[in-house]
């Protein structure tokens, strides 16, 4: 690839099942939308934008432009057999091949499932508001498969060193009193671990395979964009798809 640089997901899935979360690519990290913006809803020049869509398109070999939602940090996820959906939503799932799922993130987590044979894909949308509303809960409902046959895997969103949150979030995030090692004290405030509780959720739902990328989108300022950084930015998006008929 030339243009586009992605990470993909470390985990057991058929080589059908094709995933990547895109990266920056900033030269100039100080601009907030200089680098591999793909999101049209922000401030970054519209023409650009529609050039970094194609990019991506014609780089990755993506079967069809990638259904966009209209995420709102809610709860609400769709089947996109049939397209992209009429209302917003965080969530989207398909178990058609030519289609592909995408979210847009800058520090929340894109939480990526299929099964071990590659049966279906999903992307869910998690900001802590999505998590702490039940997101993972709900994806893990909707999609065609049994927990325990499902794989999962959190791409690249603010790492448990830079997520500052207040008490009131902390209460809200926290699902079980298990969920209280993944925030650490910081005088009236904690960091809270984002990656870590969207882990212990899929865990405790059964899902047979998690992990995380480890990835911190604070942190890298020329490979990720961060709105916890820099406020105005402009977003990475990710995509997963089926390469293969069913």
């Amino acid at each position: 690839m030339g243009l586009v640089r992605c990470v993909t997901p470390d985990w057991p899935a058929p080589p059908w099942v094709q995933a990547v979360t895109t990266e920056r690519s900033a030269r100039d990290p100080t601009d907030p939308y200089d680098g591999f913006n793909l999101a049209q809803h922000v401030d970054d020049e519209p023409g650009r934008v529609i050039q970094h869509r194609a990019d991506l398109e014609r780089e990755l070999s993506i079967p069809s432009s990638p259904l966009w939602l209209d995420q709102i940090h809610g709860t609400e996820v769709v089947r996109l057999d049939q397209g992209a959906p009429a209302h917003a939503a965080d969530g989207g799932f398909t178990a058609q091949s030519g289609k592909t799922v995408a979210v847009l993130t800058a520090d929340c987590a894109p939480i990526f499932l299929t099964n071990r044979s590659g049966e279906f894909v999903g992307l869910l949308h998690g900001g802590w508001r999505g998590v702490a509303g039940g997101i993972v809960e709900r994806g893990l409902r909707c999609i065609p498969a049994q927990p325990a046959d499902v794989l999962a895997w959190v791409g690249p969103t603010i790492g448990p060193e830079h997520f500052e949150i207040g008490p009131e979030v902390r209460g809200q995030l926290i699902q079980d009193s298990a969920d209280e090692e993944y925030f650490v004290p910081r005088a009236d405030r904690y960091l809270a671990n984002l990656p870590g509780l969207i882990l212990a959720r899929l865990t405790r739902a059964g899902v047979g395979y998690a992990a995380a990328s480890n990835l911190c989108t604070y942190s890298d300022a020329k490979r990720w964009f961060s709105y916890r950084r820099q406020g105005a930015c402009g977003r990475m998006a990710s995509l997963i798809w089926l390469a293969r008929k069913n």
